[in-house]
């Protein structure tokens, strides 16, 4: 028999929930076969599967030891011996990381294992002993947003589940502000506005388009737009993201006629510049909340941002 007491980040949650992120060995069949025969019980008393856990609750587990290995990919984080990351800004709740181009922020297009940028912040959490696998039970540290490999900037990582929950939520009611810098090609014209369209997704071929005019299965797609400055037939421009589309910055101005630069799957690489990926960064956050943030309501009108953009240092040096 084992035992797991309910901390603060597992508490509200449904006993079958838990157990599934708790026991993810368990099947829910077999959990909730369990639950029913009493082998699962919640304060050495009978438990109904959709019981709301609280803090302090005490579950006894009558199953077999081999439901609570853990998967080896829940391990990645234990092979990062000194993890690397940027920190912009970290309290008891969130934790802001600056990734650099380059690293993938999940595992996902051909990532080793121990690399992605969740496997060093889980590794870094870790070692400071803020989060403490055995002890969570169900709780992981996690992202609130992610950009892609070759895209660098602000990812906001979770240290509770319940910054996780308030988080996703703001990101979903668009209440944190996003900027972007970008190197483009030629100059946009007007010097600031706003890009309209529809944007769908092609998974054969791994990119998405834009149009004009809805398409069957397309989203509409708005970025807002400043261009800071030319030079040489570039342009450094902040973006703002209306819409958060799967490579919308990228797709937008490459329809407008104005493909970032580096930007091999939606415009023409440059020959007059060594560069293979795309001039795109992350690089400014504002909380902006209208509605209750409760326990991160401190953060309502914070302002975070990486003060060095490589390539915008590169292709317009002061």
């Amino acid at each position: 028999m084992k035992e797991l007491k309910i901390g603060p980040n597992d508490a509200g949650q449904r006993l079958d929930r838990f157990l599934a992120k708790a026991v993810p060995l368990l099947p829910a069949s077999l959990a909730q076969k369990y639950i029913r025969l009493k082998r699962i019980k919640r304060n050495n008393a009978r438990a109904q599967r959709d019981d709301r856990l609280t803090e302090g609750d005490v579950l006894q587990l009558y199953i077999n030891d081999e439901f609570f290995d853990t998967p080896p990919a829940e391990n990645a984080y234990l092979t990062v011996s000194a993890p690397k990351l940027a920190v912009v800004y970290e309290d008891e709740n969130i934790l802001l990381v600056d990734k650099k181009p380059g690293v993938a922020v999940h595992p996902h297009d051909g990532a080793e294992y121990g690399r992605t940028l969740i496997d060093h912040i889980q590794a870094y959490l870790y070692a400071k002993r803020e989060w403490r696998p055995r002890e969570e039970n169900s709780f992981t540290p996690a992202l609130c947003n992610r950009i892609d490999r070759n895209t660098g900037g602000i990812v906001i990582a979770a240290k509770a589940a319940e910054a996780l929950r308030i988080l996703n939520q703001k990101i979903k009611d668009r209440e944190i502000d996003k900027r972007y810098l970008a190197v483009v090609e030629g100059t946009p014209k007007p010097k600031s506005g706003v890009l309209k369209g529809y944007l769908f997704k092609d998974s054969v071929k791994n990119r998405v388009f834009v149009t004009d005019q809805p398409q069957a299965g397309s989203k509409s797609c708005e970025t807002r737009y400043e261009v800071l400055e030319s030079r040489n037939g570039l342009s450094l421009v902040e973006c703002e993201l209306i819409t958060g589309r799967t490579h919308q910055i990228r797709a937008q101005f490459a329809h407008a006629g104005h493909p970032l630069l580096g930007d091999g799957k939606y415009g023409k690489l440059d020959k007059r510049y060594d560069r293979k990926y795309q001039a795109l960064y992350s690089y400014k956050l504002t909380f902006r909340f209208t509605t209750d943030a409760g326990a991160l309501a401190y953060l309502n009108g914070r302002s975070f941002r990486v003060d060095r953009v490589d390539f915008a240092d590169e292709y317009f040096p002061k």
